[in-house]
């Protein structure tokens, strides 16, 4: 199978490292069972193909931009399927209240990002300890060009989910590269960082994204999801982070 000249180059550099230990030495083990990474990938696809995302879902999440554009903000958000009460209570560090009640599917769920092998090849590059299990991580390589690609994803060795996706993506002439964390809330397997570099208009800019608060009614009330009659909206800029 042939790889991109990125890939091949991730894939050269691993098998170099991997002839070094056999001069070297090997690094002292870590006394965790490696499992072998097609059954690790096929748990992954396994894993992905049950996930389940909250009926409801009530969060909080901050959103910091430094570069072209300077935004602080803090947001509460009450979602229900595809309808979302987003509510900004601070900007600049300075406490607001404004509502907005969108339609809006759920841009970071990790069964919407994760690549598959229908859409992505996987290269096995390596293991790495995290806690008292390993996590494996694989270059991955779009079969089709995209606009926005998955180039690794790291597999958490209990859930077999992803705990990490790196990304590169074009849109509107913005070229961005960044990486989503996730992890277990509750029952569900939730993001909690983000983060992104691009250049906008010559300017080097960061964002990042974190999430936190996490909980899990059974139910909001309709009013939830009714859009006040007053409305003001803090103007945001484009973010670099175009998922």
């Amino acid at each position: 199978m042939r790889f991109s000249p990125r890939v091949e180059r991730l894939r050269g550099a691993f098998l170099a490292g991997a002839c070094l230990g056999v001069f070297l030495g090997a690094a002292p083990s870590t006394g965790l069972v490696q499992l072998d990474s097609q059954l690790v990938l096929g748990r992954y696809l396994a894993a992905l193909g049950s996930v389940k995302q909250p009926p409801y879902v009530v969060f909080s999440y901050r959103v910091s931009q430094a570069g072209a554009h300077n935004i602080e903000q803090t947001h509460r958000i009450f979602r229900g399927g595809s309808k979302e009460r987003d509510e900004t209570v601070s900007v600049e560090g300075d406490p607001v209240k404004t509502v907005q009640v969108v339609a809006v599917d759920d841009r970071y769920a990790v069964g919407r990002l994760a690549p598959r092998t229908g859409a992505y090849t996987f290269l096995f590059l390596q293991t790495r300890r995290h806690g008292k299990h390993l996590d494996y991580v694989y270059a991955t390589e779009p079969l089709t060009p995209s606009n926005f690609t998955m180039n690794e994803v790291v597999v958490d060795g209990e859930s077999y989910l992803p705990s990490l996706i790196r990304f590169t993506s074009v849109a509107r002439g913005v070229h961005a590269s960044g990486s989503i964390a996730y992890a277990k809330a509750g029952r569900y397997w939730m993001p909690i960082v983000a983060t992104a570099a691009a250049s906008i208009g010559g300017h080097p800019t960061r964002e990042r994204l974190a999430w936190s608060g996490y909980s899990f009614p059974s139910s909001l009330p309709p009013a939830t999801f009714i859009q006040p009659k007053a409305l003001t909206v803090p103007k945001i800029t484009a973010s670099p982070l175009p998922l």
